[in-house]
């Protein structure tokens, strides 16, 4: 028999060596390039005054509404203009967006929508979004979030990437698209998506399949957002549609033909 073979020397330590030096070294050399400005995105500011007035509901078991009463028919789409409130994340809960992914690659899809539901009260989601999270697995937002009564709460600026859909892809005209920013998490639509959700109503807290529904002002405001952007309809997408874990349902009993009604009123929409 001949001499037993060192597995504690040779180039098995070169091998670990060599390993043990890419993982040092990899986090510098890969250092992701973050964008600084991004165009084609509503911008952030406040607009105080209310658009709509409440309109009381019809029975005792029917949700709050918010109506185009009939002296301000003249506020809906496209002469609509929501009340807008800058209420900013804590930092921890939204990050940079980027020209190349994790592993080098430069990435330049096309900005699109999704579309969320909060399942809880719009405050619950604004205090979640303001809290520190050290952890990355707690850590939450979204850029937008249109509330029961239409007003639009700006959270994440629009440069940066909020954390709205974890694993994701975009099934679009152009195929898959999904981006890694982070080799320990899996690849997602969030370096090129603009996250906006909807308040829930309060028989929708939970993880029905359906709910009431959602506000006449939460549909205008939507596509007055909308309409401040250049993202066109074929890149309009779900939290539904992009969720690659099955789990996500949102936006429940949300109406697109009532949205796009609105949408197309706008003239850099229509037809």
């Amino acid at each position: 028999m001949g001499r037993p073979r060192n597995w504690l020397g040779g180039n098995w330590i070169w091998m670990l060596v060599l390993a043990l030096g890419c993982l040092i070294v990899w986090p510098r050399g890969m250092a992701l390039q973050a964008i600084a400005t991004v165009s084609g995105l509503p911008t952030v500011h406040e607009v105080t005054d209310m658009a709509l007035v409440p309109t009381p509901p019809a029975t005792t078991e029917s949700p709050l509404d918010f109506a185009v009463a009939a002296p301000l028919l003249a506020q809906s789409a496209p002469n609509y203009q929501p009340r807008q409130v800058i209420q900013l994340a804590d930092p921890s809960n939204y990050g940079d967006r980027y020209s190349s992914d994790a592993y080098g690659q430069p990435v330049n899809n096309q900005f699109i929508a999704v579309m969320h539901e909060t399942v809880g009260s719009a405050q619950s989601a604004l205090n979640l979004f303001q809290t520190y999270h050290p952890n990355d697995n707690d850590q939450v937002s979204y850029h937008t979030l249109v509330g029961r009564d239409g007003t639009i709460y700006y959270i994440v600026p629009p440069e940066k990437r909020a954390y709205g859909a974890g694993n994701s892809i975009f099934n679009g005209p152009n195929g898959p698209e999904t981006v890694t920013t982070n080799p320990a998490f899996p690849s997602s639509v969030n370096n090129f998506a603009y996250h906006v959700s909807l308040e829930t109503p309060s028989d929708g807290r939970g993880n029905g399949p359906n709910h009431s529904g959602y506000t006449q002002a939460q549909y205008e405001s939507l596509a007055w957002l909308i309409a401040q952007s250049s993202i066109p309809e074929s890149r309009l997408t779900t939290h539904k549609a992009v969720d690659r874990s099955g789990s996500r349902q949102d936006p429940r009993t949300f109406d697109t033909s009532r949205f796009l009604t609105l949408l197309r009123r706008y003239p850099n929409r229509a037809g």
